[in-house]
């Protein structure tokens, strides 16, 4: 759906410039978005591996398995039906760990994996599990300490101060977190 959405933004924006006689203004357009589009892309692929890597070296050298030791009280508060030697709990505590360092494209990988996981608890049913929904929330909600792709964009972009958004960005995700969290106390609360 939303890919017809921006079909017809564009079709609409391409038709107006055409009878408003624009079109050239289009064109630059295009050639400049191209050309700033492949320069973020090369900097966000250099950042990316950058960040991945040392995902990479914490998972190698057991500093994850410390990190998701450390996070038992909360996961435990947080999924009270999921054992910790479940397949799906280490997967969890990564993804959540890469969030709040700001790795959101770090903790893609560990989060699709702890859904697999979950899933095949569920036993083919096409509905949810609490668990799937409690973390999908909490993955959504991304508690952050440092937002590192923002950041990346602000620099790319000639910000002055790219670094300025830390603070927002730390109060507006423990703001969005704690409503995830308040609603996955209400999911755990419930009945089915």
């Amino acid at each position: 759906m939303i890919n017809l959405i921006w079909a017809a933004m564009i079709l609409v924006g391409i038709i107006t410039a055409l009878l408003t006689g624009h079109m050239e203004d289009v064109n630059a357009g295009i050639i400049d978005a191209g050309s700033d589009a492949v320069s973020l892309c090369i900097t966000m692929l250099g950042i990316v591996t950058m960040w991945c890597g040392i995902m990479k070296i914490a998972e190698r050298t057991g500093l994850m398995k410390k990190w998701s030791s450390k996070m038992s009280p909360v996961m435990r508060f947080l999924f009270p039906r999921l054992s910790p030697e479940h397949p799906a709990y280490e997967y969890m505590c990564t993804n959540i760990i890469a969030n709040i360092v700001g790795l959101g494209w770090a903790a893609t990988p560990p989060a699709l994996k702890a859904m697999q996981e979950l899933a095949k608890d569920n036993k083919g049913s096409k509905s949810a599990s609490r668990e799937m929904c409690v973390f999908l929330i909490l993955n959504i909600s991304s508690l952050q300490l440092i937002p590192v792709n923002i950041i990346a964009y602000r620099a790319t972009y000639g910000s002055e101060h790219p670094t300025a958004i830390i603070l927002p960005g730390i109060i507006a995700t423990v703001c969005s977190t704690a409503v995830a969290v308040l609603l996955a106390v209400i999911i755990n609360k419930r009945g089915k």
